[in-house]
């Protein structure tokens, strides 16, 4: 079995191959609306060639995306180039778990996969954040159901914002700095930046813990994730591979529902 898995952020898509018993290739791509099957199978053609495989060794696809714009030709480049109907979150995939929030249908995908891919393997509840284009907070309790969290703007999008908005900010690579005093523009900001998704992260991780009444397994993951590895006792795991385990988890549960059927 060879699965062509497909995550979609607002900011990169990655595109991961298992071939039934591990991770064979990842590759990320910018998200950009306007990019169509055939350029997506233009790319991927390339990659997949370098790492010594062919489009007709993927026998299935799985699709989890945020962006509704570019949901069609995901959905293309499956069926055109690998003669796939793909299985998409939130269409005809079986997740197996209770959504507990107010209103359902607005759990955006990653989310919900990210919850069950922290949930079969760290004991619950559990806090996972997803550090991209947006900060989420998510919280999954012990029997795997969603129950909601938090949303603030990612770390990257709050820098542009900053300098953006104030015309003598420059553009900064973000950074962790040893100091909290910054001695110039730069540094300052680099403080602000970093120090303050430090603060928030805390914060917020203290605060859901409260809230629910017990201690919680935090994890995190996301693409700049990284950055805050030895910033912070707040969180006890840093998994990158979470969102992945969790399509791979969904794509199990929807086949054997399937067969069961």
């Amino acid at each position: 079995m060879m699965l062509l898995a497909i995550e979609q952020g607002n900011t990169n898509t990655l595109f991961a191959i298992h071939d039934g018993k591990a991770w064979v290739a990842q590759w990320r791509v910018a998200t950009e609306t306007t990019r169509t099957a055939d350029e997506y199978a233009a790319w991927l053609y390339q990659l997949m060639h370098m790492n010594g495989l062919d489009f007709k060794v993927i026998d299935d696809c799985i699709i989890s995306s945020v962006v509704p714009q570019s949901l069609f030709n995901l959905r293309k480049l499956c069926q055109r180039y690998f003669d796939r109907q793909p299985f998409v979150i939130g269409e005809n995939t079986h997740l197996g778990i209770d959504i507990r929030i107010d209103k359902p249908r607005e759990a955006g995908a990653d989310r919900l996969v990210n919850a069950i891919g922290g949930h079969i393997k760290y004991d619950g509840p559990l806090i996972i954040i997803d550090s991209g284009t947006a900060t989420t907070f998510d919280v999954v309790a012990a029997d795997g159901g969603y129950e909601g969290g938090a949303i603030a703007p990612g770390i990257n999008l709050s820098m542009q914002a900053l300098h953006q908005a104030a015309a003598k900010l420059p553009r900064i690579a973000i950074e962790k700095p040893n100091r909290k005093i910054g001695k110039d523009t730069v540094s300052a900001m680099q403080t602000g930046i970093f120090w303050g998704y430090v603060g928030l992260i805390e914060y917020l991780v203290a605060s859901i813990q409260g809230e629910y009444g017990q201690k919680m397994t935090v994890i995190a993951t996301g693409g700049v994730v990284s950055l805050f590895e030895g910033a912070t006792d707040k969180i006890d795991y840093f998994d990158h591979d979470l969102t992945l385990r969790g399509l791979l988890e969904i794509y199990k549960r929807t086949l054997a529902t399937s067969a069961a059927s």
